[in-house]
């Protein structure tokens, strides 16, 4: 049993800079994501010197920045701005964008996203709940099974971009269903696949729907801000998401990460706190070798993301 004390990849964070105006979703009073509360402690830039002073205590050698809901209309825009932010200490040192999949434009998008050099995937939103609409951050469900968006994917896949994902427990059979259509397309699956119904129905669905997801080869996931699905963190609560991800994975298809800032809204600082995740990581893995520990702090994000 041994606490792992190495280098850490934090494969999922988000950076903005407010005087830009270009995330609708924080600007005061023009929140669009109904799905995620407290925004107005978001409500501030969140820039390179911002996650150095946070992350200070932990020995991060890099982080991968994913798209944080920049405006559609200049989707480039993020990753012009990326490429231009200081990287001599490895914040953003890889970039998951955003295109508009499913439509005519996203070829175009797709083509030039994959020319920034540290670029190494989109993102794509699949999160829809049937009942509480208030929850979803998709317009619409089925994304996964529409012809225009496997177009897209399989675009990603020729130019070898990995696709993030983001869904509900809902949506893992579409998912699931695309990967079997594109195995050569990676796929990762973020935020522990969102176990978003806390109820013991809820909780079932949720464990299914990872081990759904678990069998397809070329499905990885990140073991990522648990803490935003569980109204109520404890440790223990914590461990059992994150444990189910990992074991159904393995240490071999699984990556840690903060989703830092947006973590950050849990309440409590006990369990919210920068610091406090990875320590509870470290706890969470102990029973794990020395090689597990290291792929997934570290070498699994490195290799995926080219770091």
């Amino acid at each position: 049993m041994t606490l792992y004390d190495g280098p850490i990849i934090d494969a999922h964070t988000h950076l903005w800079d407010l005087s830009m105006d270009r995330h609708p979703w924080l600007r005061p009073g023009d929140g669009a994501v109904q799905a995620l509360g407290g925004l107005e402690r978001l409500q501030r830039d969140y820039v390179v010197a911002d996650y150095l002073r946070d992350s200070a205590n932990q020995p991060i050698a890099a982080s991968v920045h994913v798209e944080a809901l920049w405006s559609p209309d200049d989707l480039l825009g993020e990753s012009r701005w990326l490429d231009g932010l200081d990287k001599s200490r490895g914040v953003a040192a890889a970039y998951v964008g955003a295109a508009p999949l499913g439509t005519p434009a996203a070829a175009a998008v797709i083509e030039a996203q994959a020319a920034f050099g540290r670029m190494t995937g989109i993102r794509g939103i699949l999160s829809f709940h049937p009942t509480l609409p208030e929850k979803s951050f998709a317009a619409a469900d089925g994304l996964a099974d529409d012809p225009a968006w496997r177009a897209d994917l399989a675009r990603l896949a020729r130019t070898g971009l990995n696709f993030e994902v983001m869904l509900y427990p809902y949506q893992a059979a579409g998912l699931a269903g695309l990967a079997r259509a594109l195995p050569e397309l990676r796929i990762v699956v973020n935020h522990c696949a969102s176990p978003v119904d806390r109820d013991p129905d809820g909780m079932a669905r949720w464990r299914q729907a990872v081990t759904l997801l678990a069998a397809e080869p070329n499905i990885r996931i990140k073991v990522s801000n648990a803490e935003g699905y569980d109204p109520a963190p404890t440790e223990e609560s914590l461990r059992l998401v994150q444990l189910h991800c990992i074991e159904s994975f393995g240490p071999a298809r699984s990556m840690l990460a903060t989703d830092w800032p947006v973590a950050g809204l849990t309440n409590g600082l006990d369990t919210a706190g920068f610091d406090a995740i990875w320590d509870r990581f470290r706890r969470l893995l102990v029973d794990f070798s020395p090689d597990e520990q290291r792929a997934m702090f570290h070498d699994n994000a490195q290799a995926l993301y080219r770091i």
